[in-house]
């Protein structure tokens, strides 16, 4: 990163690239999450979840690009190993052992939720002192409350499928 642009960010680089860095484990295993889930989910509207699911894996999978990228920019390196996403992530990962489509579609709802919350809390505790992170944590989150009112649509249409 430039000289200017790092002292920009000044004495908060540290906490910066702590909150970064458990996003870039949170994205990818979400994005594992959703890979996984739509090669094994089974049942009704399978195929439309299916293409929702890797849709949303595709998406995970950039915001980690682009997590890693601002890290590297800071000056930090992203985690180097899978074993880190665990001690590091905020939303964990919850393996998709039920392939029924509506306990795919809750899991990864939930997922979401978690991520909304994550990158709201980046927004608001870093603020315009890194405006480079800011804006980086505003995209994603876009992405994610997107994301959280697909599958919810998913899950209405799933429910009214069910009841008849």
């Amino acid at each position: 990163m430039g000289t200017k642009g790092r002292e920009i960010v000044g004495e908060h680089v540290g906490r910066v690239l702590e909150l970064l860095n458990k996003a870039f484990a949170d994205e990818w295993l979400a994005y594992y999450q959703y890979w996984i889930g739509a090669k094994i989910v089974q049942g009704p509207m399978k195929d439309a979840v299916i293409a929702e699911l890797m849709q949303h894996a595709a998406d995970e999978l950039r915001h980690a690009d682009m997590v890693s990228l601002r890290i590297i920019q800071l000056g930090g390196t992203p985690p180097t190993s899978p074993k880190q996403w665990f001690e590091l992530t905020n939303c964990g990962y919850e393996a998709p052992d039920d392939p029924f489509v509506k306990m795919i579609l809750e899991q990864n709802i939930s997922g979401e939720q978690c991520a909304i919350t994550t990158y709201n809390t980046i927004i608001q505790e870093i603020g315009l002192k890194d405006p480079v992170t800011y804006n980086l944590a505003v995209q994603i989150l876009q992405d994610e409350v997107t994301h959280e009112e697909d599958l919810q649509a998913l899950l209405e249409d799933l429910d009214v499928f069910l009841k008849k």
